[in-house]
């Protein structure tokens, strides 16, 4: 199969891309490919980037609504005042059957053009995830809230393993000192991946492997969000959505409230949903390239300008096609004749609106 005709990010090329399998099999200049595949995919003013990996979510915990009263001076007092106020929400959703719950994080990431998650918390089996759900690491809640948790840090048949804990996650001065208290409790000088980060600084910083920035969740609870025009140059920075208990499902608002933080360039925040966290976390992919993996999202340029600028205006309404690992899983009715053409069945597809653009979406999502 060969995508056709689509300006590549963020390269600033138009190329036709090759598909074989799972794989990338080629990735040429229009002009210098004439294309020979039979099944060819024809797009117009349409941009090409990786599949997005979120560096963060609790995909269990995206049937919740927002919850709290902000702002929080740290994650304690607002997990104490959700648990106090809002015990009957909490209860209705936790009703739902655990597999179903998960299900729907897929779904959220899925619909916004993420094929790669990171999930933190226990391990679920979960069956056809239509993504890729990573957990090869250790995850600890936190330094408050994980019962033993300098015992599970240090432990020696893990100390290979990299740590992923919520630290810093609030703007007071215990904020700060639980990260210095992490740290200095990391007697066997595990790798740790840090999330949120909200009170930390550079010194600090150069003590972690990665830190996952996410700046939706930080500015709901505390109306701050870490400092990441000073961090990056201390450690590898990536980019999470959490949950929506504490932001919204979409990931292109918290792109764009992430630019707006002036804090880094839409070079570096592309970076931060790509390359960066394929080599934090050891994946391969994160770029459109020969022989790497078939992760690839197009949408719809905005305002006829095909680069960044029309990445970080991207909404889940304007993206055209999904595909993850060589398999299509979303696609736009746009592209049902010419798929229809190539023989290929959508019976197993949802048809969805998002805001007025008809999607299909494979699963039986209702």
């Amino acid at each position: 199969m060969v995508l056709s005709n689509v300006h590549l990010l963020p390269l600033n090329r138009t190329v036709n891309i090759g598909i074989a399998g799972s794989i990338i099999t080629s990735v040429k200049d229009v002009e210098r490919s004439p294309i020979t595949d039979p099944f060819v995919l024809n797009f117009e003013h349409s941009i090409a980037f990786p599949g997005l990996i979120n560096s963060h979510d609790h995909l269990d915990f995206n049937l919740f609504p927002k919850l709290g009263d902000p702002p929080y001076k740290n994650y304690s007092d607002w997990g104490t005042s959700i648990h106090n106020t809002y015990k009957k929400e909490i209860e209705e959703v936790l009703t739902i059957p655990l597999p179903l719950r998960v299900k729907w994080g897929i779904y959220k990431n899925l619909l916004c053009g993420v094929t790669t998650v990171v999930d933190h918390g226990p391990r679920f089996l979960i069956q056809d995830p239509l993504l890729d759900v990573f957990t090869d690491h250790h995850s600890l809640h936190s330094v408050r809230f994980e019962k033993n948790w300098m015992l599970k840090l240090n432990n020696p048949f893990k100390k290979n393993i990299p740590c992923v804990i919520h630290v810093g996650e609030g703007i007071d001065p215990s904020a700060n000192k639980e990260i210095n208290k992490l740290i200095n409790w990391n007697l066997l000088k595990r790798p740790l991946i840090a999330i949120h980060g909200v009170a930390m600084d550079t010194k600090q910083a150069a003590n972690f492997k990665g830190l996952i920035w996410c700046p939706g969740s930080n500015y709901f609870l505390f109306n701050e969000t870490a400092r990441i025009d000073q961090l990056k140059a201390k450690t590898l920075v990536c980019f999470g959505t959490d949950s929506t208990l504490t932001s919204s499902w979409n990931i292109w608002e918290h792109i764009r409230l992430a630019k707006d933080t002036g804090y880094i360039s839409a070079v570096e925040l592309f970076d931060m949903l790509t390359e960066s966290p394929a080599q934090l976390w050891g994946l391969d992919k994160g770029s459109i390239g020969r022989w790497k993996k078939a992760d690839i999202v197009i949408a719809r340029t905005k305002n006829n300008k095909p680069g960044l600028d029309s990445f970080c205006s991207t909404n889940p309404e304007d993206i055209l096609m999904v595909i993850q690992n060589g398999n299509i899983r979303l696609f736009d009715s746009m592209l049902l004749n010419q798929l229809n053409s190539m023989g290929f069945s959508h019976e197993a597809f949802t048809e969805i609106v998002i805001n007025g653009e008809k999607k299909f979406v494979e699963g039986d999502l209702r």
